[in-house]
């Protein structure tokens, strides 16, 4: 045993402080005592401990108090109870209270040792596990962006490419896929990163407001031009301005928007002079620019003006596999329940991966933080779960013939690649006609050719 290890013995006995003190200490521990609760917390602001062995029937402050004030304060040690008043309700109580374990007094140096030797295994395996996961999660994140598909490690890739560029990047994808995420993506990767980035919802802002809004206005320039107001363009001087739902524009801005692109300055409204700005504009919208553009509601030289480097997002439908690193990463953002991260059981998650997710990435989380909220005893059940969602806790997957592989990931791998299979087979090896069959682009189901062998 590493004399690193560090025990916090509270109990109000003098002769059993005494007694586990010397135990321990043969054993390679160092201890530090207390007598009462109190006191163990005074001991916790000044001194990280590895383990805490803690009576439950004391003065001043009984082990439960001291129980619910450590874990308030963030103590990730293992709390493991003592008490010559046991009982299995008591043992329940502060277990689910975040005890780590229960011991009955009188007990033997064994079973001490024991239940140290045990936590200290879990913490160790705690902590493999937390690396892992950190360790899989970077190869799989930038920038904010969570994806392991290669549809998503491509755009990674793009970014890159054009994010220190001038060029104008044209976002494009459904409500929820995160294009915001992709803008301030190429923004953070670029020179720009230091200067300022604004972004605004074309389609929130009314139209006779909006000119107002990008390019300032002067004194008197209309009613309630009461003063001189800079634009979002001035804002993101030496920056990017990222324009949201760009096919929500006007068309008479659409003009003036063409000519900023073009000449790089901006006039305000009701001004008589023009103003260098130097800002990289990210446009982005779920709807289909190019057929806009042939109905007359787009311009198409400005559609073509944007248009420079297109980035295109994959629903969520068309990279299931994300779904468990996604739903992971929002119950560490939303997700607490009595101090700790409450476990998805193994029918909620294929409900998730069930799911067809018309919001997309935004309606996993919103589904995740309901659950968070709604979850009792440390575990999101199907009732968590909007009815949208669990209405297809019954639907029936084919289950891998061997038994002991319960990985999800390998489980949809094998699904997917039969269903690509039948859908190959049914329109004679058609694969524009099968991409719309299995409702995923035809670019997807070209990567899932070439990744699972599919000729």
């Amino acid at each position: 045993m590493s004399n690193s290890q560090h025990v916090l013995v509270i109990d109000d006995e003098e002769n059993l402080r005494h007694l586990l003190s010397v135990m321990l200490a043969r054993q390679g521990y160092r201890v530090t005592c207390a007598e009462h609760g109190e006191v163990g917390l005074a001991r916790l602001s000044d001194t990280v401990f590895d383990y805490i062995l803690c009576d439950i029937r004391m003065p001043e402050m009984d082990g439960p108090s001291f129980l619910l004030r450590a874990l308030e304060s963030h103590v990730t040690a293992p709390i493991i109870m003592m008490s010559a008043y046991g009982s299995v309700e008591t043992a329940i109580s502060c277990m689910k209270q975040g005890a780590y374990d229960f011991i009955s007094k009188p007990f033997k140096k064994d079973e001490i040792i024991m239940v140290l030797k045990k936590a200290e295994e879990r913490e160790r395996l705690k902590e493999e596990n937390r690396h892992l996961r950190d360790t899989a999660a970077g190869q799989f994140v930038y920038s904010g962006i969570l994806s392991r598909t290669p549809q998503m490690q491509e755009i990674f890739s793009q970014i890159r490419r054009v994010a220190d560029l001038k060029t104008t990047v044209l976002v494009l994808g459904e409500s929820g896929t995160g294009k915001e995420l992709v803008a301030r993506a190429l923004h953070q990767n670029s020179s720009r990163a230091e200067g300022p980035f604004v972004a605004v919802n074309c389609g929130a802002i009314p139209h006779n407001l909006l000119e107002s809004e990008l390019f300032g206005h002067v004194k008197g320039a209309f009613t309630d031009a009461s003063s001189d107001k800079s634009g979002l363009f001035e804002q993101a001087d030496g920056g990017t301005l990222f324009l949201d739902e760009i096919a929500e524009m006007p068309l008479a801005l659409q003009v003036k928007l063409l000519r900023v692109l073009q000449e790089g300055e901006i006039r305000r409204v009701g001004g008589s002079s023009d103003s260098k700005v130097k800002v990289r504009v990210v446009s982005a919208t779920a709807r289909d620019l190019s057929a806009d553009v042939a109905a007359g509601r787009f311009r198409e030289d400005l559609y073509f003006r944007l248009n420079v480097f297109c980035l295109e997002l994959p629903p969520l439908r068309e990279r299931m596999e994300d779904i468990p690193l996604l739903a992971e990463h929002f119950l560490k953002r939303h997700g607490r329940c009595e101090g700790q991260l409450p476990r998805i059981e193994p029918r909620v998650m294929r409900s998730l991966m069930a799911h067809r997710w018309p919001g997309n990435v935004r309606e996993l989380e919103n589904a995740i933080e309901r659950a968070c909220i709604l979850c009792e005893n440390g575990s999101i059940t199907p009732s968590c779960l909007p009815t949208s969602i669990r209405a297809v806790d019954d639907v029936e997957l084919p289950v891998p013939p061997d038994g002991e592989n319960l990985s999800i990931k390998k489980a949809e791998n094998t699904i997917e690649r039969e269903l690509i299979r039948k859908a190959l087979a049914k329109t004679g090896g058609n694969r524009s006609h099968a991409a719309k069959i299995l409702e995923i682009s035809h670019r997807s189901l070209l990567y899932k050719l070439k990744e699972y062998g599919i000729e």
